[in-house]
């Protein structure tokens, strides 16, 4: 971590009894930059015995832009919304209060699973929780992520280092959705966003993040397949 910077406060931990060895800790309300660069250290500093993790969180109003990001998917600079430059894949994206993000911090290379597979079952996960609630919703392939109807309702984004994962999913819960009408949205200009309180879904972000927490890790520590022709 970089000297002087602030350690995310975890609020909570509990266990997936399916995956004993992973924590998932609830780290609630936290400032982009500190839990980043603490992913970057725990991904740096873990080793072969290293439990796995999953972190809860919830973002002060921030955009993020991916490795190959383009500047030109910022349509207004004017916002006061700040904008970090990030490492995980993909494009634009806003991150604020009310939407949850599950941040994976997993060793692949010991769970012997590609990153094509992660994506999936991400995708798959948040799926299944939808439809738990009488949503339905699908992927697209050739744009990661989840849509209901034609709005986009979760947005991924990886970084793999040494084998190992840092960044994940963000599933909009209730939130001020009008800071996404100043990008486009993982660089899809005039894509629609939608979130799960929009739906008829009134579980709070902590609630669907525990449940989508344990959805991934099911999916991940039960070896379930995914067809390689899945879409």
């Amino acid at each position: 971590m970089t000297p002087g910077a602030a350690r995310p406060v975890c609020r909570a931990q509990f266990f997936v009894p399916s995956a004993v060895n992973t924590v998932i800790k609830n780290l609630g309300l936290a400032e982009y930059g500190s839990v980043w660069r603490a992913m970057q250290d725990f991904t740096a500093t873990r080793t072969a015995q290293t439990p796995d993790e999953i972190w809860l969180v919830q973002h002060h109003p921030v955009y993020t832009q991916g490795l190959n990001g383009k500047d030109e998917h910022l349509l207004d600079s004017n916002t006061g919304i700040p904008l970090v430059r990030t490492d995980r894949s993909g494009q634009i994206t806003y991150h604020g209060p009310g939407q949850i993000v599950v941040y994976l911090l997993l060793d692949l290379a010991r769970l012997q699973l590609g990153v094509n597979d992660l994506v999936k079952t991400e995708e798959l996960a948040i799926i299944d929780l939808l439809h738990g609630y009488g949503v339905s919703a699908w992927r697209k392939a050739g744009a990661p992520g989840v849509y209901v109807g034609g709005a986009k309702i979760a947005a991924l984004g990886l970084r793999i280092k040494r084998g190992c994962c840092y960044h994940g999913a963000a599933l909009n819960v209730d939130m001020d959705l009008a800071p996404y009408r100043a990008i486009n949205p993982c660089g899809y200009p005039g894509h629609a966003v939608t979130q799960t309180s929009s739906l008829g879904i009134k579980e709070a972000p902590e609630i669907l993040g525990e449940q989508l927490a344990e959805k991934i890790l099911r999916l991940v520590y039960a070896a379930r397949e995914i067809p390689k022709n899945w879409i």
